[in-house]
């Protein structure tokens, strides 16, 4: 397999807490069946969450959220890592920023990231930036993302379509392939 799927901030002050985004709530049963199904084709399973320190950049603009080893930076119980999965902190927008990422799927043989999490017009939009400019094919089940408004989560959508030449799909679409590849 040549995807990975990457949980984007799915963490507790991002659904729960300091920078709650009610909406996140909508999409947790799609991720959580998808990462399922992932688990059982053998995709690999990626989080990436911040882990912030008290000087970085988006605390100023932001406040302070998902704070390094607070329960605000863990993931939510509903989407809990499993054993087999890989779990990254990142400091920055992206999930790319000095986290190891790339690196990671370089060694898993990856071509295609498969982005879920929040927020589409933010931290999905600056991973999938970099999953761009690294070579990587970006696949978006619009299900599994979101934002804290209807219009940040559309525009965003379409700004991932046209600049980065993402595949906009839902979590079915992928699921039903990768059941077809069997």
């Amino acid at each position: 397999m040549d995807e990975a799927v990457l949980v984007i901030d799915m963490l507790n002050d991002f659904v729960y807490g300091s920078l709650r985004c009610d909406r996140a709530k909508r999409i947790i049963p799609n991720i959580k069946r998808l990462l399922e199904e992932a688990r059982k084709h053998g995709v690999p399973v990626i989080y990436v969450g911040d882990a912030h320190l008290p000087k970085d950049p988006e605390i100023e603009l932001w406040g302070q959220h998902a704070m390094k080893g607070t329960e605000g930076s863990k993931t939510i119980a509903e989407l809990e890592p499993q054993a087999k999965d890989f779990v990254l902190e990142k400091r920055t927008y992206s999930a790319f920023h000095e986290t190891g990422l790339d690196l990671l799927l370089r060694q898993l043989n990856v071509k295609k990231v498969i982005i879920t999490g929040l927020h589409t017009n933010i931290c999905d939009r600056h991973t999938a930036a970099d999953a761009y400019f690294r070579g990587y094919k970006i696949k978006i089940p619009e299900d599994c993302v979101d934002s804290f408004t209807e219009k940040d989560h559309l525009e965003g959508l379409e700004y991932l379509k046209r600049i980065y030449g993402a595949e906009i799909t839902n979590s079915e679409e992928i699921i039903k392939a990768w059941k077809t590849r069997i």
